[in-house]
């Protein structure tokens, strides 16, 4: 009989890395994850440590060696799937020059904003520069500042001791492929948020010479660009021999964590979207054409399958909202009793949310903890509780928070349909929120749609790479991946709820609409 196939999977996300072992089926064996700090500096840095990365995995790693050793030896492959839009300077000896900065960061929005400056402009671009960069990537530079470009002209003009020593800037994915195969490349997907890739042709996916001499940065720091999906090359010999695995492992190239998602969570075919929602949130989906609308921040750009495109875009802060209410609210790390949050925090918070009203009695939520990049790419906004009043509880807290991140994804909904050209007939539902039962019935109330949530939600990015991988290798073919895919319950609107939401989402505009200006004087920062 054949040997079979198992799959490392590595997924590294804002919180931490997960890595996973799954079989020839697509059935997770094991899976392990370690967290990670975040670095908040200022208002608008945010870094991490790429050494916690690594020794995070390798922990994960160990653990899953004493608890399934037998699979080490059957492992052919390992798949990375990870966080988007980050920047690790690398110098010539593949030293990492400093921290990563994260998709989170906007200090490179006034080089950005340059970028695309002129004198007849449309919404803050410079219309013909704005012209020639869509025409050419699908996209362009964002004045949020948080897009990998960005990171490099922020350390160019703000950091340039690092710039001058870089020898290549990586995406975190392909850091991780470097560790795993020593290559420093990017695939054709991960580099789209970099906006240097002429994307015309699906199939021939190249550098931009025009885009690179307009962007000021220089050629040689831009890595090596490899197929999406395809063999990058064999694990280490060194690391495979620390992990215990075959010296004839294969490094496929690995997709960003979007592109993943949407495998994993069985949207394979065209215009079957996907809602995630765990630190940020999106709406996606695979299309079968090239568009931007960058006045909405999405556009579809080379997917994690070759010769496909997919629609894009991301909601800044979701999961983290509810994380920052236990963190900062509820159980505060400094707070006078010093209590820590009980293990079963977020299903005693589902509870309190389940047990009050729709509307929260209501409190509306802004969930703009971080600014926002769709629908509105606007980094100057801000979230907060209005309408708060002493009859408020904790359970109000709670569910207006739900509420107010489903009302930004009915708004972020809305566009993506209309980039579609029609309406979703429902949305497979996956990340941390999944979990949420009442979570996924406000967002079936708010959005008017019904929401399939997947089974094992928290694994979707994980088995997306392992299904890539093992569709690398010639083992399984791409239409059959849904198969692999099940779904767990579905959530259909309630009617009885309908007037709230249709309420509380045109209040929510409204006070959208209404503060754009407090927000930008509240929180701009000065002209270089």
């Amino acid at each position: 009989m054949e040997t079979p196939d198992f799959i490392l999977t590595i997924d590294l996300g804002t919180s931490g890395p997960k890595v996973s072992i799954f079989n020839e089926q697509l059935n997770l064996e094991c899976s392990e994850f370690h967290d990670v700090p975040l670095q908040l500096l200022g208002s608008e840095g945010v870094e991490q440590n790429p050494s916690d990365w690594i020794q995070a995995i390798e922990k994960c790693i160990s653990k899953l060696r004493n608890h399934r050793p037998e699979l080490f030896p059957l492992i052919t492959a390992i798949n990375v799937t990870s966080q988007w839009s980050g920047t690790v300077a690398l110098d010539r000896a593949g030293r990492p020059l400093g921290n990563a900065i994260s998709w989170m960061d906007s200090r490179g929005a006034p080089h950005a904003q340059k970028l695309m400056d002129g004198l007849i402009k449309v919404d803050g671009y410079e219309i013909f520069r704005l012209f020639r960069w869509i025409q050419i990537t699908g996209g362009g530079p964002t004045k949020s500042g948080k897009d990998s470009i960005s990171h490099i002209l922020y350390l160019k003009h703000e950091r340039p001791e690092i710039y001058q020593q870089t020898d290549v800037f990586l995406e975190p994915k392909d850091f991780l492929n470097f560790f795993l195969s020593g290559r420093k490349c990017a695939s054709h997907d991960s580099i789209t948020v970099h906006w240097l890739t002429d994307n015309r042709d699906i199939h021939r996916i190249r550098y931009s010479e025009t885009l690179i001499k307009k962007s000021g940065i220089d050629r040689n720091k831009l890595p090596e660009l490899i197929p999406t999906n395809s063999i990058l090359g064999k694990i280490r010999h060194e690391l495979a021999r620390e992990w215990g695995l075959s010296t004839e492992v294969s490094i496929i190239a690995g997709t960003p964590d979007l592109h993943s998602a949407a495998v994993g969570s069985g949207g394979v075919k065209d215009f079957t979207p996907h809602l995630y929602i765990g630190t940020s949130a999106w709406i996606v989906c695979h299309v079968p054409f090239k568009k931007t609308d960058l006045f909405h921040n999405m556009a579809s750009i080379p997917s994690g399958i070759p010769g496909r495109y997919m629609l894009v875009n991301e909601q800044q802060t979701a999961g983290a909202c509810l994380q920052y209410l236990k963190n900062q609210v509820f159980y505060p790390h400094d707070s006078i009793d010093g209590k820590n949050a009980p293990s079963n925090i977020y299903h005693r918070m589902d509870e309190l949310a389940g047990g009050t009203p729709a509307g929260s009695e209501g409190l509306l939520f802004l969930p703009w903890l971080n600014g926002e990049r769709s629908p509105m790419d606007q980094q100057h906004l801000r979230g907060g509780f209005i309408n708060l009043s002493l009859k408020h509880e904790q359970k109000h807290l709670i569910r207006a928070v739900m509420e107010g991140v489903a009302f930004n994804l009915r708004w972020l909904m809305g566009y993506t349909e209309k980039f579609c050209g029609k309406p979703f007939e429902a949305l497979h539902f996956i990340g941390g929120g999944a979990h949420s039962s009442v979570w996924s019935q406000i967002l079936a109330d708010a959005l008017d749609r019904p929401i399939k949530k997947m089974k094992d939600p928290l694994t979707a990015n994980s088995k997306g790479a392992a299904a890539l991988a093992l569709v690398a290798l010639g083992k399984l073919k791409l239409e059959d991946i849904e198969k692999h895919v099940q779904v767990d319950e579905v959530f259909t609107p309630s009617p009885k709820n309908r007037s709230i939401y249709d309420l509380g989402f045109k209040q929510f505009l409204s006070f959208y609409k209404s503060n754009q200006a407090f927000f930008k004087s509240m929180n701009q920062k000065e002209p270089l």
